[in-house]
Order: C-alpha cells, then structure tokens, then sequence
C-alpha cells in the first residue's frame, strides 16, 4: 500500500503539508538543531523544517523506497538527508537529536509505544519528542464524510473506518502515550486547517490511488459498488455554485521532552 510517493502525495501528503508549517512553528526548536523526521512518508514535514526551521541537519527515515524518493525530489537544501530505516529502530546513537518528529504515521506502526520509546532514546536531553495525527474519529472532514458514505452503503466499511480502528487520535490517548513514555510537559494542541478543492473530481480521484485504507477500500470495491459510492459522498458535500469544495482538516499535535540529565 504504502508505496507510490505521486499518488500519496495527492491523496494526503498536501493536505499533511498545510499542518507541517503549523506543526513546527509550534514546536519552537531554535536554530542550528538536529532533526529527525521518522515515517517522513513523501516528505511533508521534512520540508517544513528545512523551510522554517533552519536545521543544521534534519534526517528523515521511511521504510518505503518509493516514498523516501519522493520526499529526497521535494525536500531542498543542503540540511536534508534520507534514509531507509524503521520507526522502531531509528539509524542514530542515543542523545543526538533535538527533536524526533512524526506525522500522520503513529497510527499505522505496529507498536506505537515502542516507536515513542525509541523516538525518546534518539533525543538529546531536554530534547522534544513530538508528533502529529489526523482526528479520524470527528475532525478529519475529508474521512470522515468518505467513511460515513461507505457505512451508509455497506456494513461492512463500518469495521474499517478510520475513526474506529485508530485509537490513537484524541487529546486524552496521545497525552497518556506520551506520559507513559517517561516524558516531560506532555501538551497536545488541535491544528486547523481547510482542504479546497476546485470539484469533486479533485476530491474523488485520489481515493483511486490505493495508497490508504480508504484507497484501499474503493479498490477492493466492484464498479457498482464503486459508482454508487461516488455518488454517495458527492452528494453528501456542500459544493459550492460553481463545483467548487471546502473541508476542514482537524490534527492532533502532540509533544512532550526528553527528562534532563541528572533529573528525577
């Protein structure tokens, strides 16, 4: 699923980028840090922080080929390197880092609590540990209104919304992940932002790419079935006169630091 950068990038990765910006202003790492952007995906907050942040290096990792090329043909300056690595084992000693980041990924890990472990152990002390993730459960307009299409049309799309399946989406869940972790000042902040979209095509055709679960549904789905799901979630959108779309995009930021050295 999670291999082709272009189709990830029209599906998901400009929505993840309009967070990113926001994302890292709120972080407030000086300049001159070491980052590292774990599960970068096509590199939507890599870029952020090459852009905004001014690193002396920011490293991102991702277990796809496919997509670390994407995001090494879009994250510019000479700050940015990528590797192929896992979450769950991150390619830097301990202590390195001044922040270890994440976006829109801690949902998909096979064990999120080992991936924020191991993103503290990669922290310098004093060090941020801090990620983000969509609000599947209400927030995430463009999901949530696909899921609530399929469910009317199909029981069985109930089972795989995003909203049930990925606890790992509210304030009270990341901040009790993030404590559990051993870390300090665990804060999390929603981050608002809107999806335009020029008509429903523009909606509607990345959910084609099968990069996601939703993707992924519609093309385990036969023509019928597909058709009468478009139709659905069209017909469930507030357009505007002229074809045109809004949807606001909910995230979850989390953050919290690595306990100095010395301290209790």
């Amino acid at each position: 699923m999670w291999a082709a950068g272009d189709a990830y990038e029209r599906y998901m990765g400009r929505w993840s980028r309009l967070v990113a910006g926001r994302f890292v202003d709120w972080l407030g790492v000086g300049d001159d840090g070491v980052w590292l952007d774990a599960c970068c995906g096509t590199g939507a907050l890599t870029s952020s922080i090459t852009g905004l942040a001014r690193p002396r290096l920011v490293v991102g990792v991702d277990r796809s080929a496919g997509y670390v090329a994407a995001a090494r043909a879009v994250a510019t300056g000479p700050a940015a390197r990528f590797l192929l690595a896992d979450a769950l084992s991150l390619p830097v000693r301990d202590g390195t880092c001044d922040a270890v980041v994440s976006a829109l990924a801690l949902n998909f890990l096979p064990a999120p609590g080992a991936a924020v472990a191991e993103a503290a152990r990669a922290a310098r002390p004093g060090g941020l540990v801090a990620c983000y993730v969509w609000d599947y459960a209400e927030g995430m307009g463009l999901l949530r209104r696909f899921w609530d299409a399929a469910a009317s049309l199909d029981a069985a799309a109930v089972e795989l919304d995003e909203g049930r399946r990925f606890g790992l989406c509210s304030p009270e869940a990341l901040r009790a992940l993030w404590t559990s972790a051993g870390l300090d000042g665990v804060h999390v902040a929603p981050i608002e932002v809107r999806a335009e979209f020029a008509a429903f095509g523009d909606l509607w055709e990345p959910f084609l790419s099968g990069q996601g679960p939703a993707p992924g549904y519609v093309a385990a789905l036969a023509p019928p079935d597909r058709e009468r799901l478009r139709e659905a979630l069209r017909s469930s959108l507030p357009a505007r006169p002229d074809g045109s779309l809004a949807l606001g995009l909910r995230a979850w930021a989390v953050l919290g630091r690595k306990p100095s050295a010395g301290a209790a």
